[in-house]
């Protein structure tokens, strides 16, 4: 490939769906960032075929492969599309070489980062982790909320269709469920949060929809939280054109004498915020439907794009 001085080479590990949709979406639509590597285990991976047709570095040997890749020295960000398991070795060797690495698995090695809320405060981080799909689309609504409401409890519900869910996905659905519960508070700004997962196998498979429920302080300005959450769900669409509310927000009134129980709170009156989200992928290498992979591809690029225009001083 003809390097650029003027954009980062970066390397992705992980030749399947993610990594791959990822790779075309830095080729089209990355200012910043140009591909450097592809890195995968399967040298028969569609991945990996892709990369070499247009002009990408590929190895097969995974992380030692691209260790001992001629232009490695040339890599400045790393994304980790593999899994949560192997991602602790990967980014330990990718730090000793001074590479930022951005997860997209799980792992949560390094610091949650949801683009629209929080990537300003971590530009200098080593390593950020892109929580999952069902947080990248749904803190950004519990932080809508926050901003502007005490939120006591916050829980997120998303629906995928199976067909979406691969074996990285299917692997680390604990992971998933652990990892955007604790997001949902660090970086949503809740004070208890809870996730679900659910695959669905409808046929034809169904876009991605996400359900946001926060429990605010009783008396909550309702009017301020729906400006907040149009006014996020817009910034999110900035770099996710497909994300949408698929409905006004709802509110519902719980007093002291029908206070909720609520986990890991107990009983607990407040103001009931429903809020429900789709998501359309952009098509690139996965399909339409797949937008909770398309989610975590285009943060992902987001985050990588200001993190090299950062390091360029541009």
């Amino acid at each position: 490939m003809i390097e650029d001085s003027k954009k980062i080479p970066v390397a992705i590990i992980g030749s399947g769906n993610i990594g791959t949709d990822l790779m075309i979406k830095v080729m089209r639509h990355a200012e910043h960032l140009t591909m450097g590597a592809m890195v995968g285990i399967d040298a028969a991976s569609d991945g990996l075929a892709r990369a070499a047709r247009l002009g990408v570095p590929i190895t097969a040997q995974g992380i030692d492969g691209l260790l001992g890749m001629p232009n490695f020295a040339n890599i400045g960000i790393a994304f980790d599309a593999t899994s949560a398991g192997a991602h602790a070795r990967h980014n330990a060797l990718l730090q000793a070489h001074g590479v930022r690495v951005i997860d997209l698995t799980p792992a949560a090695v390094g610091l949650y980062v949801i683009p629209v809320v929080n990537l300003d405060a971590h530009l200098d981080a080593p390593n950020i982790n892109m929580v999952t799909c069902g947080g990248q689309a749904t803190i950004p609504m519990v932080r809508a909320v926050s901003r502007v409401a005490t939120v006591h409890y916050a829980e997120i519900v998303a629906s995928i269709a199976s067909k979406s869910a691969g074996p990285g996905t299917r692997a680390n659905i604990d992971e998933f469920t652990e990892t955007t519960s604790r997001a949902i508070v660090e970086v949503g700004g809740a004070r208890h949060g809870k996730a679900i997962i659910v695959l669905n196998p409808a046929e034809p498979p169904l876009i991605m929809r996400d359900t946001v429920y926060c429990l605010a302080e009783l008396d909550a300005d309702q009017d301020a939280i729906r400006e907040s959450v149009r006014d996020m769900a817009a910034s999110v669409a900035e770099y996710v054109p497909g994300y949408r509310l698929k409905q006004a927000v709802q509110f519902e009134r719980f007093e002291a004498d029908r206070a909720l129980n609520v986990p890991g709170i107990g009983r607990q009156a407040g103001l009931k915020v429903s809020i429900f989200l789709e998501v359309e992928g952009a098509a690139h290498y996965l399909p339409a439907y797949a937008g909770n992979l398309d989610i975590m591809t285009s943060a992902a690029l987001a985050a990588a794009d200001r993190l090299a225009a950062v390091k360029l001083g541009i």
